[in-house]
Order: structure tokens, then C-alpha cells, then sequence
């Protein structure tokens, strides 16, 4: 391959450079007028631009090793490299503090730019929360937001995993390289997520899971998306950063909130104090999104989280074990053991739909552990 005048290679070998950021990749090119005109001003202006010697011998050197397995890893037709002067690369993201340079990508570039809400959470979530993120994301992708989560186990599997099984789209924002999977036993949902939207790093080819480029990842998934939905998180949760990121970007952020007595809702508590939008049901983010995102003519059926799933509107028909459910508990309060004996249910499902349906408005939790049918509205 001859790589002598192909235009991705001058971004390909800055961004290559040891130390180089995005932050300096930016100043550079700035200050030179594009990443050809930084290779060609020489080393006396990259030390004056406060590059040190490593950096220096890496961009006097020839074309590198890492560039050439870029370019070889691009010959695939579902293979990107995308770059801030390709009008391939999404607006949403180009628009940040320290925007990617180059972005490499699996699947098809072009959802990068249909409205993405991120979906983010515990890697441990609670089974609810899981179901919760499903659910949620199975909804919001068959309503026009393309659900984008970071790959990782947890909550951002439930979401993709929603996404994918609602007949929508997801996107995939990675911490390694494009030819790694991590973790690995994720690589048959990479390959579904790149058949039915896109996997995306900063990250060259080649390059292993390290602790600090999830960091990193999490300010590309706030920045590639309208807003941010935190489903379950600690109070230390690497999902709060993501949120963070989102709001100094100036995106919506979405938190769900759970039991004061779970851990995993203590992050989502800490977001909704400081501002974050309190979200009980999958339209509570299609009203507040409202003309950003593309709302199916045709009825997909009920939301996520609203009422009308549980209470069985006309013409529609309840999950089978949450009505049993719900019809077990009776109208007074009652214990999850209770629960189990009514139902022949196991206690962590018992407890997965008590902490679905008491984010549906459904059930409320009391004192001791019990719980308590509500009325529906339209009842009371």
C-alpha cells in the first residue's frame, strides 16, 4: 500500500504521537493549519509548541506501524476512520471541548447522526435495574432515539440488549481499540450492534483495555448523544461522569430514581439533587426531547414504565406473572415471603417486579420490607 500521499495519514501519525491528546492535537493543527502543515513545520516549531523529544523522534520518524494497521484495518468496507474534516463525523460531537480528531468505526457511520440518548448504569445492577434499562431502551429505540451505551456488563448490555430485541438501533462506545472486544464475552453482542448500528473508539487499532481510557470513552458517549439516562448507579459510579460530561456539554440528563434502601440508586439521588431530571417512564423522555427525536406514526405499544403496562388498558394484555403479581398482593400490605408462598415465584423475581412496578407508580414500599398495591388514577 502505498501511503505517501493518502490523505488520512498526517491525522493518522499525529494522532499516533506519544503524549498527544486531543486537546494538543487540536492546538496544533490550529496553529499550523492542518495536521499535513504540523508534520511539515519541523522540530523547532514543535518544541515551541511544548512537545518533548519522545514526541518530537516519533513525528521525524517515517510513516509508523500503528498507521499502516489503521489503513490495513480500513480496507473493509464496514471499517471507518473518520476525521474532524469528514462530513461523515457526527455534528454532536464535533461541537465539544476536546473533540475526538479521529473516530474509527464498525458498522454504519451515518447513525452517528440520528438522535442518540445514552443509556449508563452499574456494572452490578440490581435484577430491576436491568430490567428497568431493557425495557426503557427497547421503548425509546422503537420511538426514534438511537440507544447508546459503553458495551460494559450491566445496565449498558440491558440496554444495548433493549435496543436490539425493541427492533431499534444502538450504538457502541468502546475503551480499546476497533479490533478488540471488551469484555469478551460480549463479542456476539458487538457483532449484533455493529450489524444494527455502529461500535466507536478514538482508539487506533491494536490498542488493550487500560483503566483510564474509560474516562475518555464516557465524554464521546455523552457527546455523541441529545441526552444521558442514568438507570442505576452507586454513589461512586463511573456513570456519574458520563453525566457530568453530558451536562457541561449542555445535554439533558435523565436519572431513574429507586428505593432509598438500594445502593445502586444513591448515584441517580445524587444526580436528581443536583438537577437532574427525575424520570419515572419511558414518555417523560419523549416529551422532554420532544422535537429532537422522531416519533413512530404507528402505535408501538405502551411505554416502559407507564401505568397503562400493568393495569391493562382496552385491548392491550398485561405480562402474565406481574398481573398475578399484583393480583396476589391483594389491597393490604405484604411481604415478599408472602409473596413467594401466593405466587410459586422465586424471591429475587418477586423482588426484580416490585422494583420494576414501584418505578411504574404501581406498588409503593413501606416500613419492614413490606409492600402495598396503589389504585390506579383512573380509579381514584
Amino acid at each position: 500500500m502505498d501511503t505517501r500521499q493518502h490523505p488520512l495519514v498526517p491525522w493518522l501519525h499525529l494522532w499516533h504521537t506519544p503524549g498527544l491528546g486531543p486537546a494538543t492535537f487540536l492546538l496544533l493543527t490550529a496553529a499550523h493549519g492542518g495536521p499535513r502543515a504540523v508534520l511539515e513545520a519541523g522540530p523547532a516549531a514543535w518544541r515551541e509548541q511544548g512537545l518533548d523529544d519522545a514526541a518530537v523522534a516519533f513525528l521525524e520518524g517515517p510513516t509508523p506501524e500503528g498507521v499502516l494497521r489503521d489503513l490495513e484495518w480500513a480496507q473493509d468496507p464496514q471499517r471507518h476512520i473518520l476525521t474532524l474534516e469528514d462530513p461523515a463525523y457526527p455534528p454532536r460531537l464535533r461541537a465539544i471541548a476536546a473533540a475526538p480528531p479521529v473516530l474509527y468505526v464498525v458498522g454504519d457511520p451515518r447513525v452517528l447522526h440520528w438522535p442518540l440518548l445514552a443509556v449508563v448504569g452499574s456494572r452490578h445492577p440490581t435484577p430491576g435495574g436491568r430490567d428497568t434499562a431493557h425495557a426503557f431502551s427497547a421503548h425509546l429505540a422503537r420511538s426514534g432515539l438511537v440507544i447508546a451505551s459503553g458495551l460494559a456488563q450491566g445496565i449498558d448490555a440491558a440496554a444495548h440488549g433493549g435496543a436490539l430485541d425493541g427492533g431499534g438501533l444502538t450504538v457502541a462506545v468502546t475503551g480499546t481499540g476497533p479490533d478488540r472486544v471488551y469484555p469478551a464475552g460480549h463479542r456476539d453482542l458487538a457483532r449484533r450492534i455493529a450489524a444494527e448500528g455502529a461500535l466507536v473508539t478514538e482508539l487506533p487499532v491494536g490498542t488493550p483495555v487500560r483503566r483510564e481510557h474509560f474516562p475518555r470513552r464516557n465524554r464521546i458517549l455523552s457527546g455523541l448523544a441529545v441526552g444521558t439516562l442514568v438507570v442505576e448507579a452507586a454513589h461512586r459510579s463511573g456513570s456519574l461522569i458520563t453525566a457530568r460530561h453530558a451536562a457541561e456539554q449542555g445535554r439533558e440528563v435523565f436519572a431513574i430514581p429507586g428505593s432509598i434502601h438500594n445502593p445502586m440508586a444513591r448515584g441517580c439521588h445524587r444526580l436528581i439533587r443536583q438537577g437532574a431530571k427525575l424520570v419515572e417512564t419511558a414518555d417523560d423522555i419523549l416529551e422532554e426531547l420532544g422535537p429532537q427525536i422522531f416519533i413512530p406514526r404507528e402505535e408501538e405499544g405502551p411505554s416502559p414504565g407507564n401505568e397503562a403496562d400493568a393495569t391493562a388498558a382496552p385491548g392491550e394484555a398485561p405480562d402474565a406473572e406481574h398481573a398475578a403479581l399484583l393480583e396476589a398482593m391483594g389491597h393490604d400490605p405484604v411481604a415478599v415471603d408472602q409473596l413467594v408462598e401466593r405466587t410459586g415465584l422465586t424471591a429475587g423475581a418477586v423482588s426484580s417486579m416490585l422494583l420494576l412496578m414501584e418505578l411504574r407508580g404501581q406498588v409503593a414500599s413501606l416500613s419492614g420490607g413490606r409492600y402495598v398495591r396503589l389504585q390506579p388514577e383512573h380509579e381514584r
